[in-house]
């Protein structure tokens, strides 16, 4: 057997083992669950609020429904409003998950800087 072949052997065995879970394996996991609903909002919102944008400038630019300018320019409007809050309220969100897991995430931090 050469190196090569070991190498991959110790890789795939590593990759089989049962991993203990740790307190370091949990702190990172309750902070993607204090992330995770912002996140999902952000990108959801977001997509829905570019669309928007765009089936306004499609309806300005007569490619949608000819001869409803105005109509165009507020849905585009409406839309670039949406765009524009939606960082703020990822932010919002965001500060609200990790508030709410902020007990837990600070006790384990400061287990794992103790020992």
């Amino acid at each position: 057997m050469n190196q090569k072949e070991e190498k991959y052997l110790n890789k795939v065995m590593k990759e089989y083992e049962e991993k203990e879970f740790t307190d370091f394996d949990k702190l990172k996991q309750l902070d993607k669950k204090a992330k995770r609903f912002s996140n999902i909002f952000a990108y959801i919102f977001g997509t829905i609020s570019a669309l928007i944008l765009g089936l306004g400038m499609s309806i300005v630019l007569g490619e949608i429904l000819v001869n409803y300018f105005y109509l165009g320019i507020v849905i585009g409007v409406l839309g670039l409003i949406l765009v524009a809050i939606n960082y703020p309220l990822y932010k919002k969100l965001k500060l609200r998950g990790m508030k709410k897991y902020s007990n837990e995430i600070k006790e384990l931090s400061n287990k794992l800087l103790n020992n």
